[in-house]
């Protein structure tokens, strides 16, 4: 995917994680005014602009568990996401595939890919990794070439 998703498996990187991942139908990323005015109205909480920057960036990470629930009913992941690995880990690559879906020229790989047989599925396989490895192989050589 295009978009370079935090590591670890702290509360900032998390909530990244779901700003970076989890788009408007049309694969704009919502704001922090967008969100934080949708968790004021789950939670009946305050829950500020400023407030959520800080909980994204790490200035900030210990909310209440009313502001984790809005988060997360927001984002549409169960609130385990925020505190445990395997959850979070099987979570974001499920929100990844998803994204990845939205795109059309994925999703209409895939919908063909559905009515080929296991030896087609697995040529496909095949070439989608070779691709992969001379993409990321021309990019390590103009990181190379840049230094």
């Amino acid at each position: 995917m295009a978009n370079e998703v935090p590591d670890g498996g702290s509360l900032a990187s998390r909530i990244e994680r779901l700003f970076q991942i989890v788009r408007r139908p049309g694969g704009d990323a919502y704001s922090n005014e967008e969100v934080a005015r949708a968790c004021r109205e789950a939670s009946g909480e305050s829950f500020s602009t400023t407030y959520l920057w800080q909980l994204r960036t790490g200035r900030r990470d210990n909310p209440t568990k009313r502001h984790l629930e809005a988060l997360a009913q927001f984002f549409e992941v169960p609130p385990a996401y925020f505190f445990e690995d395997g959850p979070a880990d099987r979570i974001a690559e499920e929100l990844t595939l998803l994204g990845a879906l939205r795109d059309a020229g994925v999703r209409e790989v895939a919908l063909r890919a559905v009515t080929l047989s296991p030896d087609g599925l697995g040529t496909i396989t095949d070439m989608i990794e070779a691709i992969g490895r001379r993409e990321r192989e021309a990019a390590e050589r103009q990181r190379a070439e840049q230094r």
